[in-house]
Formats: structure tokens, C-alpha cells, sequence
């Protein structure tokens, strides 16, 4: 029995040195976020766009890694898999198994930034801006490197594009009886990654709105954020139980909507 849909045999691993170690796409793809934000953020302070100086570039990225991983770590199992955690703290631990949280990283930045601000005397809010002008690379590759792995599929569909996810069928079913669904994935890189990207940029070079406006940048990527995310939901099967009838990355990126509206609404002005 043959399908007409691709299906999904894709490798989670660059190289592979032993059936567990090697060098995976997602790690790769944090990498590559990281290095690149690090680029695009010493840019911005040679061109006189920014309050971060070009020195201090390495520790605030430093400071951000540490936020995105323990935020997205621990966010992942507090808002999608709280009983598996209660049960075993351990798999906190065990990362190699995967399973990271956007809106528990977000949380994670955030603490991050507070204390950077603090510590460096920048404003906060000016930091924000920053961050979120180049936060949608990292989720441009993430959601790629999601769609390598085989993991986070879409909801059944029999649309042309549509992937047939081995992962997402029951133990032992044949490949072809397994239904073809959403590659929600690249959906989401699109959206919340090259699209936002390309908006923050724009926004970013062609205005002088970070350095007058300090948290609008911000608030308009977690709209905006929010929006894309929202969207892709639709087409993705929910990792987690429904909430009030509700995805949980919906739901969360409702907060988010909250959250980017005051900042948008907030009067405005100059930081000193």
C-alpha cells in the first residue's frame, strides 16, 4: 500500500556518534540563534542604535542564554507537563529527551533582563527592545529544527503539502495507514519567525523607535507574537489538555497580548 504524502524520515542528528550523542539540529539551531542575535546586536551598537555597548554584548548574551534554557526548560514541564514532573523531578535533568517551552523562556529572558538592567544600569525596557528585535531568529530555526525532528506535528490534513508523521501514529501501525497531518512547523517559522523578523528589522533600522520610544519594540513583538502563535494553533495538535476550550499556547499567548497592549498604550517617552 502506497500514500501520496511525503513521509517524515528525517534524521534528528547532523552527526551521530552513538545512538543517543552526536550533534542534533536543535542544539545547532540554539547555537546559531544565539551567534547570530550576538552579530546583529554588536551592529546595532557600531551604528549608534543602541544603549547596549559593543563590549558588553557577550555577557548579556551569556545572561540571555541562561534565561532562555532554565526558563524554557522549566517552563515546559510547569505549563505542559506538570504530572510527568511531579512524578519524576529528575527529568528535569534529562535533556536530551527534549522539551522546551516559548512562553516559560519568555518568562526566563525577562528575569535575565531585570537583573542585566539592574546590574549594568540600561534601561529595561530599551534591553527589551533589543531582544525582541532579533528573538525571532532563534524561533525561525527552533521551529525548522522541530520540523527535522519530527516532533510538534499538525492536526490531520489531506492538503497536497501534507506529512505523514511516523511519530504520530499508534506503536507497531503501518506507515501508510498512518493519517497525514499539518507540517505546523514550518507554519510557525514562517509566522513567528521570518515574518516577525522581517517587521522587528524593518522597524528597527528604519526608525529610531528604541531609542525615543523605549518598549514599544517590545510590545509590538508580543502582539504580534502573540497573533502569529494564535494562528498556527489552529493548524497544530495540541501537545498539552485543552484549557477553557483553549490550546495552551493559546491561552498563553492571550497573557501576551495583555502584556504587549499595555506597553503599547503606555505614554511614551525618551529614556534619559
Amino acid at each position: 500500500m502506497t500514500t501520496p504524502f511525503w513521509i517524515h524520515d528525517w534524521s534528528p542528528f547532523l552527526f551521530r556518534f552513538t545512538d543517543t550523542i552526536g550533534i542534533r539540529y536543535y542544539g545547532l539551531a540554539y547555537v546559531l540563534g544565539f551567534v547570530i542575535a550576538a552579530w546583529i546586536l554588536v551592529r546595532y551598537a557600531r551604528r549608534q542604535k543602541s544603549r547596549l555597548p559593543e563590549e558588553q554584548v557577550g555577557d548579556f548574551m551569556a545572561a540571555l542564554v541562561v534565561g532562555v534554557l532554565l526558563g524554557g526548560r522549566i517552563g515546559y514541564f510547569l505549563l505542559y507537563q506538570w504530572d510527568s514532573v511531579a512524578a519524576n523531578p529528575m527529568i528535569l535533568v534529562r535533556v536530551w529527551e527534549g522539551g522546551m517551552s516559548f512562553h516559560g523562556g519568555l518568562v526566563g529572558v525577562t528575569l535575565a533582563l531585570a537583573w542585566y538592567a539592574r546590574r549594568r544600569k540600561i534601561p529595561f525596557l530599551h534591553l527589551s527592545d533589543l531582544v525582541c528585535s532579533v528573538a525571532p531568529i532563534g524561533l525561525l530555526l527552533g521551529r525548522i529544527a522541530n520540523f527535522i525532528n519530527g516532533e510538534l506535528w499538525g492536526r490531520i490534513s489531506t492538503v497536497p503539502w501534507a506529512v505523514i508523521f511516523p511519530e504520530s501514529g499508534s506503536p507497531g501501525m503501518p506507515l501508510p495507514l498512518i493519517p497525514p497531518r499539518h507540517p505546523s512547523q514550518l507554519y510557525e517559522a514562517a509566522l513567528e519567525g521570518l515574518v516577525l523578523l522581517v517587521y522587528l528589522q524593518a522597524r528597527f533600522w528604519k526608525s529610531s523607535i528604541t531609542l525615543t520610544q523605549p518598549g514599544r519594540l517590545a510590545g509590538e513583538y508580543l502582539v504580534g507574537y502573540a497573533i502569529a502563535r494564535v494562528i498556527c494553533e489552529q493548524f497544530r495538535e495540541p501537545d498539552a489538555s485543552l484549557v477553557l476550550g483553549l490550546s495552551r499556547g493559546t491561552l498563553y499567548s492571550l497573557v501576551m497580548v495583555v502584556s504587549g497592549l499595555f506597553l503599547l498604550v503606555r505614554r511614551p517617552r525618551a529614556s534619559g
